[in-house]
């Protein structure tokens, strides 16, 4: 008896300190809430939750066969730590194509008043929409926009500290962090036209540091069902070349690890924007970056000095036209995005014409609970260059977070 007894009061006590991650997307003020928030807003001492991805991508080439692709692309574990009312830690561990496991975030927030959090350790950068808000659930289409692939390279995240907080009297939640950089050489370059800065994540895997690099955003959420943000990033990209230099070196030595370098200046602005059954979103990313034709002619690569993506969605619930109060939602969308990772290149690097890309995308999202998702799309996938290799793309996935 007094093991049963114990058993019930053990499965208690775990059921009061566990909890399930709460899929809120909104607080009571319009806010728009993360995984990650949601932890932090949680009266639990332990928080667990999760989200994740099945996907199937079939792509379609005139006079050519092309194989299917299937794959788990993600399953992700959340787990939340509550020291006391104003500690938190947040961690974020994402298994990707079942055999590669990243750390995605991992970082103690110390709510000091309302409006001033501390925050540091592995951190998601503050851009555009996806990146921070990447749940699986969370958007539209199979896979995510191609302007959170290779402008914004989510999902961006880096080793750093800084502030947030919210005035809910102004509608606004800030945040500012120093964080480390992208690394853009070690012992090659690593950037590349393609596909830009993606390659340069260093992810809090034995990062190199040798300069900080500033990121803010700002949300205004004063608006019902609107959300409207702003992004700012600067810096300079790492490299491996400076450790070991003298700080008086003004050699051969010091310029070749100039040249090694790039700088970047980003900006994002962000709107989400949802009416009864009614849902639009959209963003506009910029990307200014330095020093390129140094940085090409040392690596051998072909780094554009400009990138620019944008992409506008719109949505409606099919289900709302015949049940007003119905829990499932199936969600018709259609999305125009265009990405170009040579918007202008600088020195002897040719433009490529073929990285001005064109996405657009329409499908059904089937949400047959809160947290669970059936997702299909269409893709035609185009580009500026003359003779482009253009294909269309069938997509189908499951998508889940809790």
């Amino acid at each position: 008896m007094k093991t049963k007894l114990l058993s019930v009061g053990l499965s208690m006590l775990m059921i009061n300190l566990l909890s399930a991650q709460v899929m809120t997307s909104d607080s009571t003020s319009n806010q728009a809430l993360n995984s990650a928030q949601n932890i932090i807003n949680s009266n639990k001492k332990v928080t667990i939750g999760g989200y994740g991805s099945v996907d199937y991508n079939q792509a379609l080439i005139d006079g050519q066969r092309s194989n299917g692709n299937l794959d788990v692309h993600r399953l992700i574990l959340f787990l939340g730590y509550k020291f006391s009312s104003k500690v938190h830690f947040v961690t974020e561990v994402e298994f990707e194509h079942v055999k590669e496991v990243f750390i995605e975030q991992a970082f103690v927030n110390y709510k000091i008043t309302q409006g001033l959090n501390l925050r540091a350790g592995l951190m998601l950068v503050p851009m555009g929409i996806v990146n921070e808000y990447h749940e699986s659930t969370t958007f539209n289409g199979v896979e995510r926009p191609a302007v959170d692939s290779k402008i914004v390279p989510s999902t961006w995240r880096e080793l750093g500290a800084g502030f947030s907080g919210n005035f809910d009297n102004l509608s606004l939640k800030y945040q500012v962090y120093a964080v480390n950089g992208f690394l853009g050489y070690d012992g090659g370059g690593k950037f590349r036209g393609s596909d830009g800065l993606r390659k340069g994540r260093q992810k809090g895997a034995e990062s190199t540091m040798s300069s900080p690099n500033l990121s803010t955003k700002i949300d205004f959420y004063g608006i019902k069902g609107l959300k409207l943000g702003a992004s700012a990033y600067f810096g300079n990209s790492q490299s491996t070349l400076y450790d070991g230099l003298s700080d008086n070196d003004t050699t051969r030595l010091e310029a070749r690890a100039d040249s090694s370098v790039i700088g970047l200046a980003m900006f994002g602005f962000d709107a989400r924007y949802k009416y009864k059954a009614f849902e639009a979103r959209g963003q506009f990313i910029k990307a200014s970056l330095s020093n390129t034709d140094e940085y090409n002619m040392f690596t051998g690569k072909d780094l554009g000095s400009s990138m620019i993506g944008y992409y506008g969605e719109l949505g409606y619930d099919l289900i709302n036209i015949f049940k007003k109060d119905a829990k499932e939602k199936l969600v018709l969308f259609g999305r125009y995005e265009f990405y170009d990772t040579h918007d202008a290149v600088k020195g002897d690097t040719p433009v490529n014409k073929s990285y001005a890309r064109t996405d657009i995308t329409f499908g059904l999202t089937y949400h047959i609970a809160n947290g669970a998702a059936l997702k299909g799309d269409f893709q035609i996938r185009d580009n500026d260059a003359t003779g482009n290799n253009s294909f269309n793309q069938v997509n189908f996935g499951i998508a889940f977070w809790y």
